[in-house]
């Protein structure tokens, strides 16, 4: 059975004999290419969400096992590359800034619009006055 320090290949690849599964019959199984199913069990090729979700239909596990033993290996294959970690260890955790003091700008902001329309005789959502309407005031 798979555990969870395993890589996806290891895992496939122990499921696949405890079903008695090969290669081409997991490629019948799941609707992949013979070729898709050599990379995943060889470890040539990484997981994908469809390809996990097929798994986890045929093998009757989570999307989530197949994705957290994906996760893992890409975390330790990233902790054994040594000039990603020497990248990493020239970069500095960023520091959250100084907290500012609410104001009631946006608020004030509102106010001084409003009282602008109100002034120019302009409403929000109110339709102007067609031209006859302002000809027949002139009379």
């Amino acid at each position: 059975m798979a555990t969870s320090n395993q890589t996806p290949s290891i895992a496939l690849k122990s499921l696949m004999k405890e079903y008695q599964l090969s290669n081409m019959s997991l490629s019948r199984l799941i609707n992949l290419s013979p070729s898709m199913v050599n990379q995943l069990v060889s470890g040539q090729s990484k997981l994908t969400v469809p390809v996990v979700l097929r798994l986890a239909k045929v093998f009757g596990k989570t999307p989530d096992f197949w994705l957290d033993i994906q996760r893992k290996a890409l975390l330790d294959e990233a902790k054994g590359d040594k000039s990603l970690q020497k990248l990493l260890n020239g970069i500095s955790r960023v520091k959250k800034p100084a907290a500012m003091p609410k104001t009631n700008s946006s608020t004030s902001k509102n106010k001084a619009i409003s009282s602008k329309r109100k002034v120019a005789g302009k409403v929000p959502g109110a339709k102007s006055p067609s031209r006859n309407a302002k000809a027949k005031k002139r009379k």
